[in-house]
């Protein structure tokens, strides 16, 4: 889904790039060419539209923040820059070569490169952001795979913790049986010991005697 909206951002620059391309050759076109401009402009500004309410879409579905709305206020720029050269007629009824102040043309030019060179530097712009938004995405995935990898080895270390307490148990358990049988024995011993020395001193008694 980034790559789309990748493509649909890099769809809408070339868009704007035309539109602002083809506004800048409205200023020194006649009647015929002007009309025919002017109907492909209001074609790109429908297309443009359509196309930022298919990004919109995108970013609403990936869950990652919207540019749509800085687009939106470059594209309303571009077209009040459009009305305002298609409702100075009088200015391209005139014939360049007849044209008399060129300075007010030279001020529209650079104007129109202006705006060309910050839709460039925006272009560049999204794109260093959008790089930066996938480098971080790369780093938060190799840091979740970090903490799952974690966490299964606190898990594995849990487990033999738990073996290594349930072998302590049972080798305490054995230790305990084996004290118990020892004192047994030593408690049959003195009694045999006792008894042993009982029956000599019996039997010295009865000798003596």
């Amino acid at each position: 889904m980034s790559t789309l909206i990748q493509s649909y951002e890099q769809q809408y620059s070339v868009l704007t790039a035309d539109i602002t391309s083809k506004i800048g050759r409205l200023k020194s076109s006649n009647e015929d060419d002007r009309e025919q401009l002017s109907r492909q402009i209001q074609a790109n500004f429908e297309e443009a539209n359509d196309l930022l309410e298919q990004l919109e879409l995108e970013y609403r579905g990936s869950g990652s923040g919207s540019r749509v709305a800085a687009y939106r206020a470059e594209l309303q720029r571009v077209r009040e820059e459009y009305r305002s050269v298609a409702s100075n007629n009088a200015t391209y009824n005139i014939d360049p070569d007849e044209y008399e102040d060129w300075s007010m043309v030279n001020e529209q030019r650079q104007r129109l490169l202006d705006n060309t060179e910050t839709l460039e530097r925006t272009g560049k712009t999204l794109t260093e952001g959008y790089r930066v938004v996938l480098e971080t995405e790369q780093i938060g995935a190799a840091v979740l795979n970090d903490l799952s990898s974690q966490r299964e080895t606190i898990q594995r270390s849990r487990g033999r913790l738990r073996e290594t307490d349930e072998q302590l148990n049972r080798s305490s358990r054995l230790m305990n049986n084996m004290v118990m049988r020892a004192l047994q024995e030593r408690f049959i011993l003195g009694a045999v010991a006792l008894a042993l020395a009982v029956l000599t001193a019996v039997a010295v008694y009865f000798y003596v005697t």
